[in-house]
């Protein structure tokens, strides 16, 4: 994460009604389970004239939309460049936060050190960092995972869809999201076995 300190100045929700698309602000860097202390570069994603109620959408140079209330004092706020204004950390740039759930063959630890060790070679020491790291004892059986209408919605009256069937294990499940209006069934897993009779 690469941040430069910005002289600026924060701007009244008047002042910010006077700006166009054009005008680049400051507004907050925190996204959505990512609390940072520091303001993205944006834009408004309309003309400040045509808002209505106090209330602002900005897009970030990341692409993220935020809702703006300038003159709540319990917000971070619009900041514009001003020479004359106070020192903010702002973001310059980012990396991707990547959210794992890998199924390690053995599970042993040996194979989730390497795996680590793989991954801090590739992107370099002090990026990959473990968040959550959870071993789950996957056994060697195979579930059928089905899909089904959820009885008693309109939504789902009345259709007929293939189920779903993955060969999976059980600890997929918990990764998985089921289709809206359907829920998840899982089975132990059935061969199919063809009992054409052959000539």
């Amino acid at each position: 994460m690469n941040t430069e300190k910005v002289t600026a100045r924060r701007l009244t929700a008047d002042e910010v009604s006077e700006l166009g698309r054009q005008d680049g602000i400051f507004v907050s860097a925190q996204t959505e389970g990512l609390p940072l202390d520091c303001y993205a570069p944006a834009s408004l994603t309309k003309p400040g004239k045509n808002f209505e109620g106090g209330s602002f959408t900005a897009r970030t140079i990341f692409g993220d939309e935020i809702q703006l209330l300038p003159d709540n004092a319990e917000e971070p706020g619009v900041w514009a460049a001003d020479p004359a204004g106070e020192e903010i950390e702002v973001l310059q740039s980012a990396g991707v936060l990547l959210n794992l759930a890998l199924f390690v063959p053995g599970g042993n630890k040996e194979s989730l050190e390497a795996l680590y060790a793989a991954a801090r070679d590739a992107f370099g020491a002090g990026i990959v960092q473990r968040w959550n790291e959870e071993v789950v004892a996957v056994p060697e059986v195979k579930v059928d995972l089905f899909e089904e209408p959820i009885r008693g919605r309109k939504s789902a009256a009345g259709q007929n869809r293939d189920r779903r069937a993955l060969d999976i294990y059980p600890t997929r499940v918990r990764f998985l999201e089921p289709s809206d209006g359907w829920r998840f069934i899982v089975e132990p897993h059935q061969e199919v076995v063809d009992e054409t009779p052959t000539i």
